[in-house]
């Protein structure tokens, strides 16, 4: 595990390699199965076995940070809410903390929005190597016209955004019409040009993981730079076993390929404990790689607030409200 004088040296350093994709090979998606139990199994045993305190659990913390997508998704968004939340993204935590810990520079991975607050995100963080990340192609449903959901992209893309986080049509998975994910797939990774695209497979709706396990790699095939689980918007949203299965596909994925293909879980993620769980599966499962933000997220942002208390009692041995550490 990472010491805190370890993670000084580590701030996001973002050197994307985009995945070009493949032809797509129905016989190896076929092929594709998911031992639930197992993977249910492995995935109860990591709250028992891994335990990190004091510095360590601090330094981890603070790699937790710089891997977060501040995300605001809301229908009551306003330019002076992103505006807020571009600054939580420049600066996560408070001076004070950052200088009892050491530690300066720290960002967070990007800031999610809805095209609509593209703009202003971009001005706001302007300067500061933060990327923003746009949701699209009828988020969260993606049931809009599909021409709609194609130019929404380009005009995301053009409004100044470095990421693009799609969402599938369920209905492919769930009939089995691989071609026709891997065409939608690889059209909207197109449109994203220079933009990374992270497709969000919405695994609560996707009803086993033998399905999400297919539509992960799917997607890879198709060119996607990371998968995603979830809009944050569906009844389920991250868990630990639909994390197992996704990596290891994306892990059989680079076996085949070569290429790394990053991983976001979103939705549901909300306290420090959770994102030690997700990291320690990480580096267990893909190594050191996956622990940097061009090729691991959380979409988040109540846990940022619950990453700060911990940090604050780690320095102080008092736990403080959470309205002290809040968004904007």
């Amino acid at each position: 595990m990472q010491t805190l004088t370890e993670t000084k040296t580590q701030l996001p350093t973002l050197t994307y390699t985009r995945n070009p994709g493949m032809a797509l090979d129905l016989d190896w998606v076929a092929s594709v199965q998911a031992n639930t139990s197992a993977i249910e199994r492995r995935a109860a045993s990591l709250g028992g076995r891994r335990s990190v305190k004091k510095d360590f659990q601090a330094a981890w913390l603070l790699k937790a940070i710089s891997l977060i997508d501040l995300t605001t998704l809301s229908g009551d968004d306003t330019e002076g809410r992103v505006k807020r939340l571009c600054a939580k993204a420049r600066q996560p935590v408070a001076p004070w903390m950052l200088d009892r810990l050491g530690l300066q520079g720290l960002t967070t991975g990007a800031v999610c929005v809805y095209h609509d607050m593209v703009g202003t995100a971009v001005r706001a963080l302007e300067g500061s190597n933060i990327p923003v990340a746009a949701v699209s192609t009828g988020f969260p449903a993606g049931l809009s016209p599909y021409r709609l959901r194609i130019a929404e992209i380009g005009e995301s893309v053009r409004a100044g955004a470095k990421e693009i986080d799609i969402v599938i049509s369920r209905r492919h998975v769930l009939t089995g019409n691989w071609q026709a994910l891997y065409d939608e797939m690889r059209e909207m990774r197109a449109e994203c040009g220079d933009a990374h695209v992270k497709a969000i497979l919405a695994t609560g709706e996707l009803a086993t993981l033998r399905n999400v396990a297919r539509a992960s790699l799917v997607c890879m095939m198709a060119g996607a730079d990371f998968i995603k689980t979830s809009t944050g918007k569906e009844n389920v949203n991250a868990t630990l076993p639909v994390t197992l299965t996704m990596i290891r596909c994306i892990r059989d994925y680079q076996d085949r390929t070569g290429i790394k293909v990053g991983y976001k879980p979103a939705g549901g993620i909300a306290k420090a404990k959770d994102a030690l769980l997700y990291l320690a599966l990480m580096k267990d499962e893909l190594g050191h790689p996956w622990l940097q933000p061009d090729l691991f997220r959380f979409g988040a942002s109540s846990l940022l607030g619950d990453i700060e208390r911990q940090l604050e009692h780690h320095l102080t041995g008092q736990y403080s409200a959470a309205n002290r550490h809040a968004m904007g």
